[in-house]
């Protein structure tokens, strides 16, 4: 079997030394090489050919995100970024999961033993992934900083759309922060009440719901313990060791449960979607999208026993296929779709037709 070759870029040569260790230590890793600045990284890309490349965000000359622009306009290759647990860090993280990056990790302490112990596995499903080449926008120049979604207010909203009272529930994983993304920029700001379960460390699920709400017109947070459960909300279950589950108790909430890991994540979207299943019944929608494993499967197939409606992505537009195709295997998708055409799927499906769709934020608590 062909190992699969990894490029370590990063300035310091303390975590180039952590990671590569992590690495050496599984026999179907080769690190092929390391790199202190995306300078030499460039040659050492030419040099080696690396079917991975985990990369620091934060590097002095040209920062991380800028060179993973021009990895992924230029030399589609999977990336994992590496980034410190500040609110300037994680910020640029989830900006670098929108530009491409297949997966973000936090760093350790120097003196933490277990550094990057999960990364070999993050590393080997990264191998997978589908990178596509990312086009220029609006006529720049390769190598450009990305464009930012449009502001708050001034997205385009659905012709007559009056939300339903359905609860739509999402589970995503690896390259589901784009996902995520590309589907909330197209919700109207009376968007249907939405939960969501994205696989990330702690502290970045905060950074993940500041940049989504400051970009998009919906209102979207990291869900609170008690938080009702509104129209024009998004509520993304905070990373770490809790899970997300919805109660209806006089009107639907949020509720934060301390627990082990459930199909190997905590939060868990089988968590999140059994008790949709049982909180909201035939009145959900169940969306399955892009992420390695099969965290998700059994609780969508949950939701469709109770009567609510499913949805997941399709091989074509997935990262990786593995969620998705997980959740179809056991019937639990009703109907698989390219990841441009689900927010209008959801839309259609949670809509009273024919009437105007209210403008308001955050109204009227579904019961």
């Amino acid at each position: 079997m062909t190992p699969i070759r990894v490029l370590v870029v990063d300035d310091s040569a303390t975590m180039r030394g952590l990671i590569a260790l992590a690495l050496r230590k599984d026999p179907e890793i080769e690190v092929v090489g390391t790199a202190e600045n995306p300078f030499k990284a460039r040659e050492a890309i030419k040099a080696h050919n690396p079917d991975v490349i985990t990369l620091d965000v934060e590097m002095p000359g040209m920062n991380g995100l800028e060179f993973l622009d021009k990895i992924v306009r230029l030399r589609p290759t999977p990336v994992i970024m590496v980034s410190n647990l500040t609110g300037q860090g994680t910020e640029a993280a989830i900006e670098a999961m929108q530009i491409g990056a297949v997966e973000c990790i936090s760093k350790p302490s120097p003196r933490d033993a277990h550094a990057f112990a999960e990364l070999p596995r993050i590393v080997k499903a990264a191998a997978g992934a589908r990178v596509r080449p990312r086009p220029a926008q609006n006529g720049a120049a390769l190598g450009a900083a990305p464009s930012a979604p449009s502001p708050r207010g001034s997205s385009v909203l659905a012709p007559a759309y009056e939300p339903d009272g359905r609860l739509v529930a999402i589970g995503s994983s690896t390259g589901g922060v784009e996902a995520l993304t590309t589907i909330i920029s197209q919700l109207p700001k009376n968007c249907p009440p939405i939960v969501i379960v994205q696989h990330m460390p702690p502290g970045f699920t905060a950074s993940l719901a500041q940049r989504l709400d400051r970009l998009n017109a919906p209102r979207i947070m990291e869900a609170s313990d008690g938080a009702p459960i509104k129209v024009g909300c998004v509520y993304i279950a905070p990373g770490g060791a809790a899970h997300l589950e919805v109660q209806n108790s006089g009107g639907l909430r949020c509720r934060l449960r301390a627990g082990s890991p459930v199909s190997g994540h905590a939060p868990s979207a089988d968590v999140l979607f059994a008790s949709v299943a049982k909180a909201a019944k035939s009145k959900a929608l169940g969306v399955i999208l892009t992420g390695m494993g099969r965290d998700g499967a059994e609780g969508l197939l949950a939701m469709h026993r109770a009567g609510a409606q499913t949805i997941g992505q399709d091989e074509a537009t997935s990262l990786i296929y593995g969620m998705p195709k997980a959740a179809f295997e056991v019937g639990a998708v009703e109907r698989q779709l390219p990841l441009d055409g689900i927010a209008t799927a959801v839309l259609a499906m949670t809509n009273l037709h024919g009437r105007k769709g209210r403008q308001t934020k955050c109204h009227s608590q579904i019961n």
